[in-house]
């Protein structure tokens, strides 16, 4: 359907991509990755015929259509949201205009036009008639995604409400604008979609009935996102633009992640073999140097090393543990609402609301647009006021709140380490160095001005500058906007090492399962409280929607569950018990595998290192002229020569596989201390 053949692009001196060939077909989903700045959107602006490339090709089969959602709305309407997302496309126009252009045609009299004599114009008309069926059928087609059922149909799912669908579109804020613009397209369904981060303004309903549409939609698909847990569902493939080349893999994130890291440890086996032997014919090289009778050997080992491309290890984001200053213990309560109302006008978002958050709390606050979790951020950060109600906190708590204005009150004039030195005076600079290199800044990147930072770069010194100061509870309202996977993991990372209690509103599932202790669920202005992570918590929704209860945990207490230890909840906690025993068998036999592993990986690099030292002074006895006398003993270290470098190749190749096999055995070990 679409297909880019070794495209490039640059600005100025700076290659975005080069070589990049792609071929998109119907039914394939193709996540496109990359850090901020890769060139994602530049390629989506070429792959939709926005921009042109550099260099290279883009073939679209004929009479494709393309819909291309942008970043941000471009268009403005008087219309309401429902005539909007029902009005005709250019195709459709376009058959229209086709079909009435051949009905006056067809409508002119027989012996009009010069075309219309004899047995000639009886054969032009049966062409245009034959043409004209052609086009209805196809006016059919288009016009079959039009009928306004199916429009409301998408737009509900996508959040929107009835008393939405009449408004006019002025109405709307730029998110919900996004979200429109994403309905039209989707309704209209083009052959191929191109979407630049279509979940930035989607919550966890929408973006689950999202998911459900693209995993049915029979075109192709190209789709850049910063949410894993999308990507892992949706993808068919993914394209990742990175600093050395553009990798193309089949299958989801998490695929792509796991062929990486294979990709990396089959390279790091091969430049350590190459590097062995680099120093193997170095080591030749420095001995034999200075003599005349070897000098011919030399200069051959010599032009071997000079033709050896150097195997390049591909950059990696590793795990970073922070050292954040120590904040206060607090009491046991970090931070209590008690009876509270608040209302906006005549919309009562909350009316009696009583919740505490508890120190160690890790709370993600979930719930669908609109639902009031923005309301109760502001509210427990003290910014908000309110009707009715008290707000109280804890004993020693000291506050520090996140969101999208903290951007706008960096200081544009400061450098990085400037910025943060401001926020904690008492800290070494070395360490907000070091801090600063685990947001991704390192060098000479600390003394940038804020003012050149981009949006994704602000946000990373705003958290960063956030978790330096000594608060211990934290509350964070969508803080993952402007953030690439790689910045996010760096996000899970630093609130994985905070020491205090957080409490934090995020689209990103993954980032939900990574910290959360605890699930909030706002609704309908009431607080629904899952204790666990978040794939308990939507085990204990689809356990409570199966028995029929409604509400698990208010304010702390049980209400509407069954009671504990009654019939309707032993199965449950049977089947708990079980997973709980099987992940641990699992888990002891994945650690004894480890082990083992380790030890053996262990025992092959120290056999190696021997090797190496006696097949270097078995090469050194070669290399002694006196030897070359007795032909037998020559022949018996011959021999030793080649049985030890079989041996070497050997235990090189077990160590590959038992490195890879490690891996993928720390792999699952992470993922179930993470459950």
């Amino acid at each position: 359907m679409l297909s880019a053949a070794n495209v490039s692009k640059a600005y100025g001196d700076r290659t975005l991509f080069s070589g990049l060939t792609l071929n998109v077909a119907a039914g394939e989903r193709i996540a496109l990755i990359g850090n901020n700045g890769s060139g994602k959107t530049t390629l989506m602006d070429i792959l939709a015929g926005d921009t042109s490339p550099d260099t290279g090709s883009i073939s679209r089969h004929r009479n494709i259509s393309i819909g291309y959602l942008k970043q941000e709305p471009t268009r403005f309407s008087r219309k309401t949201l429902i005539q909007d997302v029902l009005e005709e496309s250019s195709e459709v126009s376009d058959l229209r205009e086709q079909i009435a252009a051949i009905h006056e045609t067809l409508s002119l009299p027989a012996d009009s036009g010069p075309a219309s004599s004899g047995q000639g114009s009886s054969g032009n008309r049966e062409e245009l008639l034959q043409q004209l069926g052609q086009l209805d059928m196809a006016l059919e087609a288009a016009e079959g995604g039009y009928r306004e059922h199916e429009a409301k149909a998408v737009l509900s799912g996508l959040g929107f409400q009835q008393d939405d669908l009449f408004r006019p579109l002025g109405e709307f804020s730029g998110g919900w604008l996004m979200r429109a613009e994403l309905g039209k397209l989707l309704f209209r369904k083009p052959d191929v979609l191109i979407l630049d981060e279509p979940t930035n303004h989607l919550d966890l309903d929408a973006n689950l009935w999202f998911e459900k549409y693209l995993s049915s939609f029979r075109g192709a698909v190209v789709v850049t996102s910063h949410d894993r847990a999308f990507l892992n569902q949706v993808a068919t493939m993914v394209l990742a633009i990175t600093p050395d080349e553009v990798v193309l893999v089949r299958g989801d994130y998490d695929n792509y992640l796991i062929t990486s890291e294979r990709t990396l440890k089959i390279k790091e086996a091969a430049a350590a073999r190459q590097q062995r032997e680099v120093q193997r014919q170095m080591r030749f090289v420095e001995r034999f140097r200075s003599k005349a009778r070897k000098a011919s050997q030399v200069q051959s080992r010599l032009k071997q090393l000079e033709k050896i491309q150097k195997i390049q290890l591909p950059r990696a984001t590793k795990r970073v543990h922070y050292s954040f200053p120590e904040p206060a213990r607090s009491g046991d309560e970090a931070i209590r609402l008690i009876n509270l109302s608040k209302s906006y006008g005549d919309n009562n978002v909350y009316r009696g609301l009583n919740l505490t958050l508890m120190r160690g709390d890790r709370v993600a606050l979930v719930g669908p647009n609109g639902a009031g979790k923005t309301t109760m951020m502001k509210i427990l950060a003290g910014v908000l006021p309110f009707e009715e109600g008290e707000r109280k906190t804890g004993h020693n708590v000291i506050t520090a709140y996140y969101a999208q204005h903290v951007l706008e009150l960096l200081s544009p004039g400061n450098t990085l380490i400037e910025e943060l030195q401001q926020a904690a005076p008492e800290e070494s600079a070395q360490n907000l160095r070091n801090i600063l290199g685990g947001f991704l800044f390192s060098g000479n990147d600390v003394r940038k001005p804020i003012s050149v930072l981009s949006g994704g770069e602000k946000a990373r010194v705003a958290l960063a500058k956030l978790l330096v100061q000594r608060s211990n509870l934290l509350l964070m309202d969508e803080p993952t906007t402007h953030l690439d996977i790689a910045s996010r993991e760096i996000l899970a990372d630093a609130l994985s090492d905070y020491r205090g209690t957080i409490c934090f509103v995020t689209h990103d599932r993954t980032l939900i399962r990574q910290i959360a202790n605890k699930i909030i669920e706002v609704d309908n202005g009431q607080p629904t409280i899952y204790p666990g992570d978040y794939d308990s918590y939507l085990y204990r929704k689809q356990v409570a929607v199966a028995q029929g209860s409604t509400r698990i945990v208010a304010n702390g207490a049980d209400h509407d569950a069954p009671k504990q230890g009654s019939a309707g909840n032993q199965p449950a906690n049977r089947r708990a018990g079980r997973l709980r025993s099987a992940e641990e068998e699992l888990r002891r036999d994945l650690s004894r595998e480890a082990r083992r592993l380790a030890k053996r990986i262990e025992e092959i690099d120290a056999t190696l290192v021997a090797q190496e030292a006696r097949i270097a002074k078995l090469e050194a006895l070669f290399s002694s002229p006196e030897k070359y006398e007795d032909t037998a003993q020559l022949a018996t270290l011959g021999e030793q020569h080649r049985g030890l470098k079989g041996e070497a190749q050997s235990l090189l190749e077990e160590w590959e596989r038992l490195s890879l096999e490690a891996e993928r055995i720390d792999s699952k070990l992470g993922e179930l201390k993470a459950i």
